[in-house]
C-alpha cells in the first residue's frame, strides 16, 4: 500500500506552504480530454488563503498539453516561478497550472480551480462525485442543525426576519449562519438579483438585495434551492450575511464578525 493512502501528517515548507497527501482519486477534464488522472493527489494550503487546492505528481498529469506560460502571473501563488499554459483542442488557457517552489512539491503540478478569471478545466471529480469551486478541506466540517432558538434579523432598525424555527449552519472558520423559513422573512423588502455563487459543501446559491435605503451591500441575502445532500436541511431557507446586518439570537444581539467575506461586502 502506498504511504500516501494512509498518511495524515501535514508538512509546512520554508515558504509557508502547508501540504498533506490525499487518498482520493481525482480527475480533471477539459472538454472530452482527461488532463489529470491522479490517485496520489496532494492538498496544498497557501498562506492567507482560506481553501486548499490540489497538486498532482507529474506522471498523473498530461504534461504534453502544457506549454511554458507566455505571460506568467508571477506573485499570484506563493513563490512560484514556473507557470504553464494549457492547450486542448486548439484552445489555450493561460496560467492554468504551476509548480510550487518548495523542494518537496517540485515534482507536482497544481491547477487553478477558481479565481482564475476564466474556466481552466471544465469538470473535476473526487471518485465519482463532481466537485465545484475548490477541493473540499478534510479538516473542515459543515453541519446544518434544526433549532428552536429565537432569531431575528434587522436592517437599519427594520425587522426583516423573525423565527423560532431556524436551521443553524456551522462551518469551520466562519460564523454561524442562520437559515430562516421564507414565511418568516420579509422578502417583499428585497429584490432578486442575477448573482449566484457556488460552494463545494452546499451547492449553488441565489441572491436578493435590500430594496430600502441605508448602507447595505448588494446580494446580502441568499438561499440554496437545491443544496447538496449533506446540508439538505437548509433547502429553500433564507440566510443573511452576519457581517452586514444585525442578528439577535435568544435576546442577545450578535457582534458583526470580520470574515473572508467582509472585504467583498465593502464592510
Amino acid at each position: 500500500m502506498s504511504p500516501l493512502a494512509t498518511a495524515r501528517d501535514i508538512t509546512t515548507t520554508p515558504e509557508g506552504i502547508s501540504w498533506e497527501p490525499g487518498a482520493r482519486w481525482v480527475r480533471g477534464r477539459k472538454a472530452d480530454v482527461t488532463v489529470v488522472d491522479s490517485r496520489h493527489p496532494v492538498l496544498v494550503w497557501e498562506p492567507d488563503r482560506p481553501v486548499p487546492l490540489y497538486a498532482f505528481p507529474r506522471a498523473e498529469v498530461r504534461e504534453d498539453l502544457l506549454r511554458p506560460a507566455k505571460n506568467p502571473t508571477l506573485g499570484k501563488h506563493t513563490g512560484s516561478q514556473i507557470f504553464y499554459d494549457l492547450e486542448v483542442g486548439g484552445e489555450i488557457v493561460e496560467n492554468a497550472a504551476w509548480v510550487f517552489p518548495a523542494d518537496d512539491l517540485a515534482d507536482h503540478i497544481a491547477f487553478a480551480w477558481f479565481r482564475h478569471g476564466g474556466t481552466v478545466l471544465d469538470h473535476w471529480y473526487e471518485e465519482e462525485e463532481e466537485i465545484f469551486i475548490h477541493p473540499r478541506d478534510p479538516h473542515k466540517r459543515v453541519d446544518a442543525l434544526p433549532s428552536s432558538r429565537h432569531v431575528s434579523v434587522e436592517i437599519d432598525g427594520t425587522v426583516v426576519a423573525d423565527t423560532d424555527r431556524p436551521v443553524l449552519l456551522f462551518e469551520t472558520g466562519l460564523p454561524v449562519r442562520y437559515y430562516i423559513p421564507r414565511e418568516d422573512v420579509r422578502l417583499d423588502l428585497f429584490t432578486p438579483t442575477e448573482h449566484t455563487s457556488g460552494c463545494p459543501y452546499k451547492g449553488t446559491a441565489t441572491y436578493w438585495s435590500w430594496s430600502g435605503e441605508g448602507d447595505v451591500p448588494p446580494n446580502v441575502v441568499w438561499s440554496y434551492l437545491a443544496p447538496l445532500p449533506a446540508v439538505a436541511a437548509v433547502q429553500g431557507l433564507i440566510a443573511f450575511y452576519n457581517e452586514a446586518v444585525d442578528i439577535v439570537v435568544d435576546g442577545e444581539r450578535l457582534d458583526r464578525p470580520t470574515t473572508v467575506f467582509t472585504q467583498q461586502l465593502g464592510r
